[in-house]
């Protein structure tokens, strides 16, 4: 199969003025299109390498795709996250959920802002399902891929790589993420919150 850049569901000034239209366009159609042809790149170069028998190449291989898979993931998860007409705070099941495992949404919010602020370098923040717990964490990834447990799912994740922000917050990574809550559509979070939670191990 050929990994493929997903269109996003709002043109690019949408979510303005939490994030702007020239933070949005070199996002998606930059670095997240980087991200789509590095998988397909990887992975005909590791069909090559199959093909002329060359297994040593293979474990490095697959780790550069790992980080391009990972990083298309993350941004189509991403985008899903974010609607124009986002913010304020989950309900029904999710929101139960939240107030089990964090004792209530300004506890997590607060965690998740935390975590997203001081991830170290480039990564994002995550609000996770870890299924053989049956419950909801939150992490720092660092660049696309470390510290989430085997067989957990994203179901929230900001983007805290400087490209996600710089143009329009500058080094202020804190207020980017202030901005992002605005415009988080808790509608798709709850949607994977529903699917996650029946998975098995």
């Amino acid at each position: 199969m050929r990994y493929t850049l997903p269109d996003l569901d709002y043109d690019y000034s949408a979510l303005e003025p939490h994030v702007s239209a020239e933070i949005i366009e070199l996002h998606h159609g930059r670095h997240h299109a980087a991200y789509v042809a590095g998988a397909n790149t990887v992975t005909d170069e590791l069909a090559a390498a199959r093909a002329a028998g060359e297994l040593g190449a293979i474990p490095g291989l697959e780790r550069k795709l790992a980080f391009n898979v990972a990083g298309h993931v993350l941004h189509s998860i991403f985008w899903k996250n974010l609607s124009p007409d986002g913010g304020g705070v989950p309900e029904g099941d999710l929101a139960a959920a939240v107030e089990r495992d964090f004792g209530g949404f300004d506890a997590f919010r607060s965690q998740m802002t935390a975590a997203t602020v001081s991830v170290m370098g480039s990564g994002w923040g995550a609000l996770c399902w870890e299924p053989l717990g049956a419950r909801l964490y939150v992490a720092q990834l660092y660049d696309h891929q470390d510290n989430i447990a085997p067989g957990s799912v994203p179901l929230l994740v900001i983007d805290a790589w400087e490209h996600a922000y710089y143009l329009q917050y500058q080094n202020r990574r804190a207020d980017f993420v202030e901005a992002v809550w605005n415009i988080v559509d808790w509608t798709d979070v709850a949607a994977r919150y529903e699917v996650a939670r029946d998975l098995r191990v």
